[in-house]
């Protein structure tokens, strides 16, 4: 698509996050704010008064029928996602879609098939990878500055909002799966995970995760809505130096360690531990949510694949699926179990 217009687009769902696309598309130089969509006559009033030049409606297909927009971001409810998405892509519109992109594998790829049968840019909001602390990160690792990965991890923690429609894995390990996987830049080949169902029954507030990839790369997920601390952290353990990204830092949101075991040269097969230098490298102020919007503009405007696009929102579900699905089998263990321990 080539055009020095300002690309059209459309937000539908003005919840919890909708707004913030809104208001992103709103003021990006390459974008306008053409419609604003919800079911919610109150949401809709509420926002209306922020956007002056952009129409309000309860009725996506109202959207749709517009030929002057040109594309529609979804941040409507996860389980929404993969219909809506394929009802924007039939009438022709490029779609951005709030991440995870659908709830299982089979949903998913059919969202990949309908980009890929109407040529139009699909882009998952993942929005971590976008993060100038995760980009750092990446690059840290690519370019051997950490030496070959051992082994990763990440936590994200709060005392937060309880969901009924999702798990934590499934509303916070969307998140922590996709960085993953842009670290790693491979698949696991095996993956587990165990939780806990405290507050409602059936939906986990706690997940533990643990995957292996094919390189040997090891990596563990922490995932919780039901603790005392507020915490986005991910770390990574490589052969000659060790990186953190805290994202609820304020300052220094990147940490190397010059921390590690160096091979003893006076002996045979004995190490000692090294303790070097501590360094943060600076970081882009960018809000990543603004590099998220004007990349999936850019990549309409200029016919390029998004770095979060179909097939990476789809590599998210499949692993979200399998570790669902290991998640599922331990709590059917555990009932089975449960007689025996407690009688």
């Amino acid at each position: 698509m080539t055009t020095d217009r300002p690309l059209r687009v459309a937000v539908a769902g003005l919840g919890y996050w909708g707004p913030n696309l809104a208001r992103n598309f709103a003021v990006l130089p390459s974008s306008e704010l053409a419609w604003c969509c919800d079911a919610s006559e109150a949401m809709r009033a509420r926002f209306a008064p922020a956007f002056p030049g952009t129409r309000f409606t309860a009725d996506l297909d109202e959207v749709l029928a517009d030929g002057t927009v040109d594309a529609v971001a979804l941040a409507t409810p996860v389980p929404t996602h993969a219909a809506l998405a394929q009802r924007v892509l039939a009438a022709g519109k490029h779609c951005f879609v709030e991440k995870p992109m659908a709830q299982s594998v089979a949903d998913a790829e059919a969202v990949v098939a309908a980009a890929r049968g109407t040529d139009r840019v699909l882009m998952v909001g993942h929005l971590l990878e976008y993060h100038p602390g995760v980009i750092k990160l990446k690059e840290l690792i690519d370019g051997g500055e950490l030496g070959r990965p051992r082994y990763l991890y990440g936590n994200r923690l709060n005392l937060g909002k309880l969901r009924a429609d999702e798990n934590a894995l499934w509303s916070l390990g969307a998140h922590d799966v996709s960085v993953l996987l842009r670290l790693a830049g491979e698949e696991p080949c095996e993956v587990h995970a165990r939780g806990g169902s405290y507050m409602r029954e059936g939906v986990e507030d706690v997940v533990f995760c643990f995957l292996r990839f094919p390189s040997g790369l090891a990596a563990h997920l922490h995932l919780s809505w039901l603790d005392p601390h507020k915490e986005r952290r991910f770390t990574v353990v490589g052969e000659q130096r060790m990186a953190t990204f805290d994202d609820m830092a304020l300052e220094g949101k990147i940490t190397v360690y010059d921390k590690g075991f160096d091979q003893h040269t006076e002996s045979y097969g004995e190490y000692i531990t090294r303790s070097g230098d501590i360094w943060s490298p600076r970081l882009s102020n960018e809000e990543p949510l603004r590099t998220e919007c004007a990349h999936f503009v850019d990549a309409i405007r200029n016919g390029t694949t998004p770095v979060s696009d179909g097939a990476s929102g789809l590599r998210v579900v499949r692993v979200l699926e399998a570790l669902q699905r290991s998640l599922d089998e331990s709590r059917r263990q555990g009932a089975a179990r449960s007689p025996a321990l407690t009688g």
